[in-house]
């Protein structure tokens, strides 16, 4: 499989807690695991994959630092909460995580408990510039299809929220117009212009739905990152979206003609910026369901029928690198409903979100005992 594929990583945030109650220990988790790192709210902590092309080695590195933590918060009659928003009841309080962090207390002023979320980021290493730019701008006309398909904030504050994805209705995009980038120079020039005007704080602070990452940012770029997908705490799904995004990366550089937006789509790049911007609020409040307009002609489809549509002209492709069966938790998806659309039918049927919440954490336990 490795031959033609990318190397892939991840970030994964996670919020812990209790069975109903957010518990903040990501100071004492950082001290305790070197592979996990503390988030501006002190609920929340991540850990970071390293690179690897073999879908089986990133399932290995996504589930061995969740067992561990698991077992260090056991200990603590405490547990990982697989809802990507504060789903029980709590204060509208910033928990810091670090009173001493510039940055945090930055964002703690600016933004508040907004940003009080969890997702998981996919990492995909593209070396080749040209190459690059062109896969974050056909990636960020269908990354509203990737939220879709990981949903998985329904509640907040002990209530359902009119959105399947409340993580990305709240979460405080920044700055708020992000052009699409022909190519480096441009990048870099807009980066520099929007860290000297003030609307951005650093080069972290550029939270969009996707963007360019690297081990020198804006200068030095290596990978394509991923931001929109809510937490998915299904790994074999996640790798899933994973490869569905990787298959649609190689094919567009097999097809750059066809599929580069800058070439293949009649709007321009400010009428795109529009069209995505307004794709993922769509998919951010009925995800599978929500009425999307197409990049490159303007037609609105559901979200589900794009995504079949994708996989199909993926078909040949998936084959030829041996990922088909990768691909098999999206029809899952695709028929049975996401994450958020699994938890609703379950509060409309009665069920407390502390009790959805439960189910889904004795869901997390299992797989993960079956894994070892």
């Amino acid at each position: 499989m490795n031959n033609g594929n990318l190397f892939k990583g991840f970030e994964v945030e996670l919020f812990t807690g209790s069975q109903n109650n957010h518990v903040g220990v990501s100071d004492d988790i950082e001290k305790t695991f070197t592979n996990f790192v503390k988030e501006p709210d002190n609920r929340n902590v991540e850990y970071i994959t390293n690179p690897e092309k073999d879908y089986k080695v990133s399932y290995e590195n996504l589930l061995e630092p969740r067992i561990n933590l698991r077992k260090w918060l056991n200990k603590r009659d405490l547990t990982i909460i697989p809802s990507s928003t504060l789903c029980f009841k709590h204060n509208n309080q910033f928990q810091h995580s670090d009173k001493n962090n510039v940055y945090h207390q930055f964002i703690q002023d600016n933004y508040g408990i907004s940003i009080a979320t969890s997702s998981v980021h996919i990492n995909l290493g593209i070396d080749n510039l040209d190459k690059l730019f062109a896969a974050i701008r056909l990636v960020r006309c269908e990354a509203s299809l990737y939220l879709s398909l990981s949903a998985s904030s329904p509640f907040l504050n002990n209530k359902l929220t009119n959105n399947h994805s409340q993580r990305w209705i709240q979460f405080p995009k920044t700055p708020n117009n992000v052009p699409f980038f022909n190519n480096h120079d441009i990048y870099i020039k807009w980066i520099e212009e929007n860290i000297q005007s003030g609307n951005m704080y650093n080069i972290r602070h550029f939270w969009s739905s996707i963007r360019p990452n690297g081990p020198q940012r804006p200068y030095v770029l290596d990978r394509l990152e991923l931001r929109i997908c809510d937490y998915v705490s299904d790994i074999n799904l996640l790798l899933a979206i994973t490869a569905l995004l990787e298959l649609r990366v190689i094919h567009l550089f097999e097809n750059l003609e066809t599929l580069d937006p800058s070439i293949s789509s009649k709007f321009s790049m400010d009428q795109l910026t529009k069209i995505c911007d307004q794709n993922e609020i769509n998919a951010a409040q009925n995800s599978l369901d929500a009425e999307l307009t197409h990049w490159r002609d303007g037609k609105k489809m559901i979200c589900r029928e794009w995504i079949k549509n994708i996989l199909a002209e993926l078909s040949s492709t998936a084959e030829k690198l041996h990922m088909n069966h990768l691909l098999k938790p999206i029809y899952k998806v695709l028929d049975e409903g996401n994450q958020s659309m699994k938890w609703i039918k379950q509060y409309n049927e009665g069920l407390s979100v502390e009790d959805i919440m439960k189910y889904a954490i004795q869901d997390m336990i299992k797989s993960e005992e079956e894994s070892i």
